[in-house]
This record gives C-alpha cells, sequence and structure tokens, in this order.
C-alpha cells in the first residue's frame, strides 16, 4: 500500500511545480544586479569608432542603457516605442550593440532611426554578459551614482514605459 502512495505523491508535487510555474511572469526575472554598482566599462561608440566611452562618463545623470542587436527580431518591435520614448528628451537612453556586426548595426540605424545619445559596440557580447544580460532586447534604468535600479526583460512598452520606467526615473533624478 505504501509503495502505491509513492507515484501519487511524486506526481502531487509535480503537479503543484507546474501550477505555481504557470503563474510566474518570465519577463520579471529579478536582476541580481538590481541595487549594485553597474558593470565598468569602456567601449567604442558604434558611430564613431574612435571615441570611447564609460560608465564614469555616466555619472552624475539618470539614464536608460537599451541592449540591442540589427539580428533581433524583438528589437525591431521594440524599436519605434525607444525612438518615440528619446524624442521625449526626458532621460537620455543609450544603446548596447550586443553581439553585432558594427555595419550591419549602423545600417539598421540609419534605414530604422536613431534613438541613441550614442550606441556602445560590445561586439564580442562581454559587457552584455557583466550586465546579466539573458538576450535582446533588455534595458536598464541606472541612477546618477551608477547604481542598476531596474531591468526591463524583453521589448519596452508605451505601459512599461509610463507605469514603471518613468515614475522610477523622475524618482532618482528628484
Amino acid at each position: 500500500m505504501r509503495l502505491a502512495a509513492i507515484p501519487v505523491l511524486v506526481a502531487g508535487v509535480l503537479v503543484t511545480f507546474m501550477a505555481v510555474g504557470l503563474t510566474l511572469k518570465p519577463r520579471e526575472v529579478p536582476s541580481p544586479l538590481i541595487g549594485k554598482a553597474a558593470p565598468g566599462f569602456t567601449l567604442p561608440v558604434l558611430a564613431q569608432p574612435g571615441r570611447k566611452l564609460s560608465l564614469q562618463d555616466l555619472r552624475g545623470k539618470v539614464w536608460l542603457l537599451n541592449v540591442w542587436a540589427s539580428w533581433c527580431v524583438a528589437c525591431r518591435l521594440e524599436h519605434p516605442v525607444v525612438l518615440d520614448f528619446a524624442r521625449t528628451g526626458e532621460v537620455p537612453v543609450y544603446g548596447l550593440n550586443y553581439k553585432d556586426e558594427p555595419a550591419d548595426a549602423l545600417r539598421w540605424l540609419e534605414r530604422f532611426g536613431n534613438p541613441y545619445v550614442a550606441s556602445l559596440s560590445d561586439r564580442d557580447g562581454l559587457v552584455g554578459i557583466d550586465f546579466g544580460v539573458y538576450g535582446v532586447p533588455e534595458t536598464f534604468v541606472i541612477d546618477k551614482q551608477g547604481v542598476i535600479r531596474h531591468k526591463v526583460i524583453g521589448p519596452l512598452t508605451p505601459e512599461t514605459l509610463r507605469d514603471t520606467v518613468m515614475p522610477l526615473v523622475r524618482k532618482l533624478d528628484g
């Protein structure tokens, strides 16, 4: 009798785990970097390869880091939202061009528009890895001291910007 109960017990545990898993939101994977200093970097500016930009250069202001690539289908869907948002001038948006060929990325920006104050070229993806990028697109809110305050996994939406990102930016900027 006891042996027959084991498969039922195991099945019950599995069903419970699956039920809990179905209630989770994959875009809300917590980043272990929230509340910690953004990883240091010095990268070439995509449009000006001889110019470098570092985390130190961005201290003193709240800013967004949008991780994107020309080969990323979801980035193309997100791009009009980033363009519209950048036009507001409410917060500077910097790009991190992830594991991409610079010529492809520049053509992509020329075709679809360039919302970035500057886009940094992370050809080997090491800076993206340091930021804990799961995949593109992802967007980080970084405060004046260079601390990561929020991470959006997947494409930005007008609702995410309105309801989550901008209230946080205003709080950090205030």
